[in-house]
Formats: C-alpha cells, structure tokens, sequence
C-alpha cells in the first residue's frame, strides 16, 4: 500500500512527465522535417527534461544537494545542445533552449506540489509555441502608433495598477487610489482590445464581441469606450450604437446571474422588473443592427479607419464622474445610515451594481422583503443604465453620444414602467 506522501510524489511526478510530453509533441512536431541529429531535443528529450525537473523537485525539501545538482546538469547539457546545433546549423535560434529550461522548471514547480504553476507555464507555453505563424504575423502588421500603444497600455496597468495604494482616502473616505485607477485600466483596455479586433473580425463583429465580452466586466468601461469611438467619428455610429445596447443586454444577465448565486431570494421579482428593460435593449441593438451598412462580412486590415488606440481621456473622464457619485453615494450613507438602507443600497450600486447585489446578499435574510430587495435591485440597475447614458453623451458629446445614451434610458424607463406596474 503506497503511502499518502509517496502517492502524491508519484502524482506530482507523473504530471512532471506529461507535462514534458507535451512540451515534445508540439517541439517535435514543429521539427519534424529536420535531418536525424541535427535537432536540438526531440520529443522524448523533453519528456526526460519534465521527470527531471519533477523529481529534482520532490527531491529538493529533503536532499538539496542531490536535486541542484540534477537541476544544474540537466541545464548543462541544455546549454552544450544549443551551443553544438548552433554551431552546427550556423543558425541562432534559442527557441528550443529556452523551452527546455522552461520544461526543467515547470516539472520542478510541479514536483515541489505547485501542480497549478508548473501546468500553467506549460500549457502558456506550448500555446505560445503553436500560435508561432500568428504571432509572427501580428507583429508584422502592427505600425509604430500601435507598439507604442501596446508599451503605455502596460506602463499603466503592470507598472501603476500595482504601486497605488489599495486603501480610502479623500472625503468620506470615498476615494481608493486602486480601485479609481482601475476604471483607467478598464476603459482604455476595452478601446485597446477593439481597436485590435477590428483589425481581425471586421468593425460590425469586432463592436459587438468587445461589448458582450468587455460587459460581463464593465458594462460601464464598454459604453465609455464606444462612446469615444462615437465621438472619433472614424466608424458607424449604428454599429457602434448597437454595441453600447448590446453591452446592456448582457449586464442584465449578469444582474440575474449574480443575484441567482448570491440573493436568489429576490431572483423571481427582480427578473420580473428588469425582463421590460432587456427586451427594450435587444430591440434596439437589433434595429441598429439592421442600419448597418451591407457589406463584406469582414474587412481587410487596410479597410478598418485609423484612430488612436490608446486614448485616456475618456477612461479619466469616467473616473472623474465615479469620484464624484462615489462622494455622493457615501453623503448619502452618512445622512441616513441603516435608517434607509433600500435608498443606501441603490445609490451605492449607480456605479456598481454587483457591490449592491453583493452587500445584499451578506445582509441576514430577514432584513429586506423579498419584493421590496427586488425593487432596491432593480431601482440600482436603473440607475446604473442612466449613469451610462449620462457618460455615454459625456464622453461622446451629445450630437453623437446620444445614439449610445438614448437607447439606454428607454431600457432604464421601462425597468421603472415594470416597477410601477409591480407597485401599483
């Protein structure tokens, strides 16, 4: 009978193995045409260089002196096979070398019971490793506007994002550095992640998946982001339009979805309230839709409008906006405290309608009927939809902006016709 840690050193060492397998599948495979001796590693080369890293890792708690010097041969001999096939190709190419101190390392980190880890980079890598030609043809149609936009999209939120401080200041305590820059990250990503997908999918199918994707985040973020786009005049505004009520659709599911698993005490009422604000929504992105232009499903690279993939000047403008209603929304907190807790709740969610769907399902279940917690919900996802037209013709301007922000007040008005129906 294998005992509990010997099994699990077995595990961690069979997972070490596959995960080396894999890495020599697609390493193999890449190289098959290549001459017999003149590869670098093949695939059970790298099936070897995975067990190794897994047993120098159950090793290595134990008998460190054993497992560094497994890790370090291992690496040797990495280091004289790319130096030989250098040598003897006359190419340089360090692909294979670095995979397979990669493969060491992985089957290490899995070997040391880090599983997730050590399949992660794997897998991350083998991805990496087969998306090669696509890669390599991105990067050769990408312009110097947009390598710099890729180099300040991740000065913001790999370098700043990490630095600010995660606590409240300001007044109210109202403001948290991290969490205020993170709307930054959101806007300017989602205009960042449509910009490209245009360049892939064409405008009509870029707009519309950027939206429903970009909203089971922010529906908030997308609309800002479209409405730039609106305000750019360089695309559609019908299919721009349809975006920005495409990204509402979506952000009522979501309300249902996280009211389901978090207050499935207000589910049935609540659906009943906000199903009129859907429907206006999909009526509406469908009618923008038919406006589209008819045309080729997709477009050439050549045929999608230039504008600037980075621009934050509506990402701060919606910051600005979230640091005032957040200020208001903690006045109010301040004046009535748990005295009108339903008023607190929907205020606090006109930004974000998750916290209010959250922090009600953390109140005891007595607490709020269960008509009246489906009214404060829907009151907040109201409120929530009229911030997003507010911003919508904010950030695009009214003349343009209102495409985006009167289809999101006729959803928020018939969210409140079924309130009042419900009511009355």
């Amino acid at each position: 009978m294998i005992s509990l840690p010997g099994y699990a050193h077995l595990i961690n060492v069979a997972m070490a193995l596959a995960l080396g397998l894999l890495v020599g599948l697609q390493r193999g495979w890449v190289l098959r045409e290549r001459a017999a001796g003149s590869r670098f590693a093949g695939f059970r080369t790298f099936a070897l260089i995975g067990l190794a890293g897994g047993i120098a890792g159950i090793l290595f708690d134990h008998a460190r002196g054993p497992a560094t010097g497994l890790l370090v041969a291992v690496m040797v001999l990495v280091l004289l096979g790319y130096e030989h096939t250098s040598r003897e190709s006359g190419r340089l190419d360090g692909t294979s070398g670095v995979v397979a101190l990669l493969t060491l390392a992985s089957g290490f980190l899995v070997g040391t019971g880090e599983r997730l880890t050590g399949t992660a980079v794997a897998v991350v890598m083998v991805l990496i490793l087969a998306m090669r030609e696509q890669l390599h043809r991105w990067v050769r149609h990408l312009n110097e506007k947009e390598v710099l936009s890729i180099a300040r999209f991740a000065l913001i939120a790999l370098v700043i994002l990490p630095i600010l401080p995660d606590q409240p200041y300001g007044p109210f305590d109202a403001w948290n550095p991290r969490k205020l820059w993170m709307v930054v990250v959101l806007v300017s990503g989602f205009s960042f992640a449509g910009y490209f997908a245009a360049r892939m999918l064409g405008p009509t199918r870029a707009v519309i998946a950027t939206a429903a994707a970009g909203s089971m985040v922010s529906s908030t973020a997308v609309t800002a982001s479209l409405a730039t786009r609106m305000r750019d005049g360089t695309e559609g505004t019908p299919i721009l339009a349809a975006g920005v009520s495409a990204a509402s659709v979506v952000m009522f599911l979501r309300v249902v979805a996280l009211t389901a698993a978090i207050a499935p005490f207000a589910l049935l009422p609540l659906i009943r309230l906000i199903i009129p604000g859907m429907l206006v929504s999909l009526v509406i992105t469908a009618w923008y839709l038919r406006k589209v232009p008819r045309g080729p499903t997709s477009q050439s690279e050549e045929d999608v409008p230039m504008r600037n993939p980075f621009d934050l000047a509506p990402a701060f403008i919606l910051t600005a906006l979230v640091m005032a209603l957040t200020v208001a929304a903690r006045w109010v907190l301040e004046q009535f405290g748990d005295r009108e807790l339903a008023l607190v709740l929907a205020v606090s969610g006109t930004v974000d309608v998750d916290s209010t769907i959250i922090t009600m399902g953390n109140l005891p279940s007595d607490t709020l009927p269960q008509t009246t917690a489906a009214l404060v919900l829907a009151f907040s996802v109201t409120l929530n939809t009229l911030f997003k037209g507010f911003v919508s013709a904010s950030v695009g301007g009214w003349t343009k902006g209102k495409h985006g922000a009167l289809p999101l007040v006729a959803a928020a008005l018939a969210v409140i016709a079924g309130a009042l129906v419900m009511i009355f």
